[in-house]
């Protein structure tokens, strides 16, 4: 079985299965390993039953390892690894500001050791919601199973890279709405998309969204959230 055929059943069998080795001392499931420790030892607590995690990882390896990621496909080992730092907060109840961001450089310095992960807090319009609960000041949303804890003032969807939430769907435009959080409500506003924007079925261009909404664009369906109307959802 190949690298990529044993990470197809996820994230479990990264951190909980053995693999092919980076090198004679270095394994996929001790990176994983290595970045949870970061992720603990850097929870702060930011308020009553919440600790904010780093959620920009730069891991430093030897270069035989960076070769190896090089070869078996350093995009799918980046993803996954994005997955343990998601899986991980929301087994600890961590809270992300940002998106999750994991690269992979390679560490020329002799006698190095043969992980280093450098962590650091970049604030993003949208973060994973892990264990958040949903509110009026940091609603969710759920696109395609995959929420997100809205953390800015305003967050863009579409299907560019220039999007704060991207979304894989031809029929979604690059910058296809927007949710603006104002005053304790959520307004939604379609960007001129090419398809619209709906909500409950009904096309609109602005709306306030209340608690459980459905929006659609293109093909896709997006739920929204912020507690008020008890819910209980959380990441």
């Amino acid at each position: 079985m190949g690298f990529l055929d044993k990470f197809e059943k996820g994230v479990e069998n990264v951190t909980n299965r053995a693999m092919s080795r980076f090198s004679d001392d270095i394994e996929p499931i001790e990176i994983a390993s290595k970045l949870r420790e970061t992720m603990d030892k850097r929870a702060a607590s930011f308020a009553r039953d919440r600790s904010v995690v780093p959620n920009i990882f730069r891991i430093h390896l030897t270069p035989p390892s960076i070769e190896r990621i090089t070869a078996w496909g350093q995009d799918e080992m980046v993803r996954q690894m994005e997955e343990v730092a998601t899986s991980h907060a929301a087994d600890q109840g961590y809270s992300f500001v940002g998106p999750v961001e994991v690269s992979f450089l390679v560490n020329n310095t002799p006698n190095a050791p043969a992980i280093e992960v450098e962590s650091s807090t970049r604030r993003g319009a949208a973060a994973p919601a892990a264990s958040a609960t949903a509110s009026p000041a940091h609603p969710i949303v759920d696109i395609n199973g995959q929420r997100y804890l809205l953390t800015g003032p305003v967050t863009v969807i579409g299907r560019g890279s220039e999007a704060d939430i991207i979304v894989d769907d031809s029929g979604v435009s690059r910058r296809h709405l927007e949710i603006r959080l104002t005053h304790g409500n959520a307004i939604a506003s379609d960007l001129g998309s090419t398809n619209g924007t709906f909500v409950e079925g009904q096309r609109v261009d602005a709306v306030t969204l209340v608690d459980g909404n459905t929006l659609t664009i293109g093909r896709t369906q997006i739920l929204f959230w912020d507690g008020t109307q008890n819910s209980g959802v959380n990441g």
